[in-house]
């Protein structure tokens, strides 16, 4: 024996209005309607569930016993309603973000989403995500970028200290001067470190630079500069250096997803999903 969902939602509604007019008009059925699904519930149960007089309608013992139940059961049957029409929903989302963060971070959470919706399609550019922001809505849907500490811009999803790396079989950090490797103008890291070593007024020169982390650090771990990373992505092929080695004691950066205007249900969806799984306590 099965208990009809179109049954149940019958009977909770007159259940809540004690009354069958009332019911009828909230489900935008016919009272005779409501009347003959409470009364098929009744007899597939074979119980009475409702006390029926002139004046009023109340709830038997089975009645009661039965409406949590039957609560639960009318939320389940959305909830995984909800939840196959979810898997149906189709599109295209095309996501910015950060070098490290969409090579270390970002691709096992899109490989989640996209094993919950299949049929929603990702692409994905890495690098300077300074101008992406400037395209959201034009070439990005979403983009994840790196601001100043206090910036408000978007959604705040962690922050990022930003700390020196270099190799941890050199002493490239004791160079006079100091070679550094950076990316490109743009990057919130290259202005810090400059600014950093300028204001220690400690010499340095801009030996490498270019818009591959990969590449940036393979010069640092190589012994031939040292450069600058986010503590949360350290490389684990680099040795971490602080004031005690001489360094300039540089900012903390925050992480923010930015939404375009009117976004699709699918690059909500993609983006709700992003902000669960990156979101940090700050």
């Amino acid at each position: 024996m099965s208990l009809d969902p179109d049954l149940l939602k019958a009977f909770v509604a007159v259940a809540d209005h004690r009354s069958f007019t009332r019911a009828a008009v909230a489900l935008n059925r016919t009272q005779s309607a409501v009347s003959m699904q409470v009364k098929r519930l009744e007899e597939r149960l074979q119980a009475e569930l409702f006390h029926r007089t002139k004046a009023n309608v109340d709830l038997s013992a089975a009645g009661e016993g039965l409406l949590g139940y039957a609560r639960r059961i009318l939320s389940l049957n959305e909830e995984a309603m909800g939840r196959v029409r979810e898997h149906k929903v189709e599109g295209r989302v095309r996501v910015g973000v950060m070098d490290d963060y969409g090579t270390l971070l970002v691709p096992p959470l899109l490989a989640s989403f996209v094993a919950n919706y299949p049929l929603i399609h990702i692409e994905m550019e890495t690098g300077l995500t300074s101008s992406m922001t400037d395209r959201l809505g034009e070439a990005y849907d979403l983009v994840i970028a790196m601001h100043p500490q206090g910036s408000g811009e978007g959604e705040l999803l962690r922050c990022e200290q930003a700390v020196w790396a270099a190799s941890p079989e050199h002493r490239v950090e004791e160079l006079n001067p100091l070679p550094v490797a950076l990316y490109p103008q743009g990057c919130l890291f290259r202005s810090w470190a400059m600014q950093a070593l300028d204001t220690a007024k400690r010499p340095w020169r801009l030996a490498f630079v270019s818009h591959s982390l990969a590449a940036v650090e393979a010069i640092a771990a190589q012994g031939l500069a040292v450069t600058v990373v986010k503590a949360g992505t350290f490389p684990p092929r680099l040795r971490r250096l602080s004031e005690r080695d001489g360094m300039p004691p540089l900012p903390r950066a925050e992480i923010r997803q930015h939404r375009a205007a009117n976004l699709s249900r699918a690059a909500s969806l993609l983006a709700d999903h992003l902000v669960a799984e990156l979101a940090q306590p700050v």
